[in-house]
């Protein structure tokens, strides 16, 4: 194994460990449009875990941009229309995760392991539009 595989893997074990112990623990599923959706309208008795589990990935990022800061670097060709392709791009993510009942992380990560047909429907439908809109973004337009 090269060692430019190792952190890729490591990320993703670390991902999977983290939904499962989250899932083992609190019978939640690790999906971020909803651990964070449900802090915009808390239901009391349930906030102290989405707390956490939000600042954990606002500390993990910040963690990173400290230790390795290349990792954030913004590319010389993102122009404001990059900018505001990207905040276009932001809303139709949130968007989507609310339509399809959760996001790429609770489908793709939590909901595939678990062997759901709806979350491997989900994920099919994120990836292929994903792909498509690339392609138009690229070719097309």
């Amino acid at each position: 194994m090269t060692a430019s595989l190792l952190p890729p893997l490591l990320g993703g074990a670390l991902i999977g460990l983290s939904a499962s112990l989250l899932l083992l623990a609190n019978g939640r599923v690790a999906g971020i449009s909803g651990v964070v959706g449900s802090l915009l309208a808390p239901v009391r008795g349930d906030i102290a875990w989405r707390v956490l589990f939000f600042g954990g990935l606002v500390t993990g990022g910040l963690l990173l941009a400290w230790l390795r800061p290349v990792s954030f670097a913004t590319p010389a060709s993102l122009s404001a229309g990059g900018v505001s392709l990207l905040v276009a791009a932001g809303l139709l993510v949130g968007l989507g995760s609310r339509l399809g009942n959760g996001c790429t992380s609770g489908h793709g990560v939590c909901g595939i392991s678990r062997g759901s047909v709806r979350s491997i429907a989900a994920t099919l439908t994120f990836m292929a539009t994903g792909v498509l809109t690339v392609f138009l973004a690229r070719h097309v337009f």
